[in-house]
């Protein structure tokens, strides 16, 4: 239930069983005054609707987002709390992270389990303790629970990996604010890469603030970045760049490169990568298209990722023959 619904009240007369929350980042300030407008408007369902409703509710919430903590407190209903840093009810350890997927032990009141998951990123831990913490709500069996889980396929645009037999990984991901950045960068630094290297811009039209906050995580956290236009709209590109390199040090700016058009940005990446490198290529992840000004062109990044590794293998091949 997004905290538009909520604040405009369109899921009144609906009972929830289960509610999950799994973290609060700077998203929607154009429309939340501040983070605490939005908070408030996501604590609706977990402390006004429960009060409707005459179904006994259960809060999911994850307790290493401190909003979350917050809201452990306000909730009508039973709670399940979940995390991997601090102490709660599912509490992940042990995670093993490799490109194509993660691995996890898991931890409650009646043991521990070990669980190997095709989805890629830390993230995805958090969004497995989630899906558990719901399960386990509704009464599911660990045993349903755990293969459920194993045979979840990847989710398209979410740190999906694309494999051309290249000897370094190129992964695709949705992350569009600082805390997605933050945590795919993150994820991928785990993957324990030679070089870390970032594509990524900032859409138009959009909460500006975020801007130079998403230039500074992707400087420290990456060795190579690629600042690249996202779906400009209706905004110059160049400016939007412009706002992005505000949040990045002088002194790093010699590992920057800028590149507007979105696809030579990809190839550039893409080109300039050695094995053993990690490619992220950041911000649109599913999305098969771009804005720009009044049109709307295709644009899939795990399209034109495939298209620059088979460029980027065709003339080592010519070499080679």
């Amino acid at each position: 239930v997004s905290s538009h619904a909520l604040i405009l009240h369109r899921p009144l007369g609906c009972e929830f069983d289960v509610g999950v929350f799994t973290n609060l980042t700077q998203d929607h300030l154009d429309f939340h005054a501040d983070l605490e407008d939005y908070f408030q408007a996501k604590a609706r369902l977990f402390a006004e609707y429960p009060r409707q409703s005459s179904k006994v509710f259960t809060g999911v919430i994850n307790v290493d987002d401190p909003f979350g903590k917050r809201l452990t407190g306000e909730t009508v209903g039973r709670v399940i709390t979940y995390g991997i840093e601090n102490p709660a009810d599912l509490r992940a350890r042990e995670i093993e992270a490799r490109p194509t997927g993660i691995t996890f032990t898991v931890a409650d009141g009646e043991g521990e389990r070990r669980i190997h998951l095709r989805l890629g990123g830390r993230f995805n831990v958090y969004n497995s303790l989630a899906a558990i913490g719901t399960a386990r709500a509704l009464r599911l069996d660990w045993d349903a629970i755990v293969a459920g889980l194993e045979a979840a396929p990847g989710v398209p645009g979410r740190f999906e990996a694309v494999d051309e037999g290249q000897p370094f990984a190129v992964i695709v991901d949705y992350a569009h604010t600082p805390d997605g950045l933050e945590n795919v960068l993150r994820s991928a630094r785990a993957l324990q890469p030679r070089q870390l290297i970032v594509v990524f811009g900032c859409g138009g039209d959009r909460d500006r603030t975020k801007r130079p906050k998403m230039g500074r995580i992707a400087a420290e956290l990456a060795d190579r970045v690629v600042v690249t236009s996202d779906n400009p709209r209706s905004e110059a590109p160049v400016a939007i760049i412009e706002e992005i390199l505000a949040g990045i040090d002088p002194a790093d700016r010699r590992r920057m490169l800028v590149e507007v058009d979105r696809r030579a940005a990809i190839e550039t990446a893409v080109a300039r990568a050695t094995p053993g490198d990690t490619v992220v290529i950041a911000g649109k992840g599913h999305e098969d298209y771009q804005i720009l000004g009044d049109r709307k062109i295709h644009f899939d990044d795990r399209e034109v990722a495939r298209e620059a590794l088979q460029a980027w293998f065709s003339p080592r091949r010519h070499r080679e023959h």
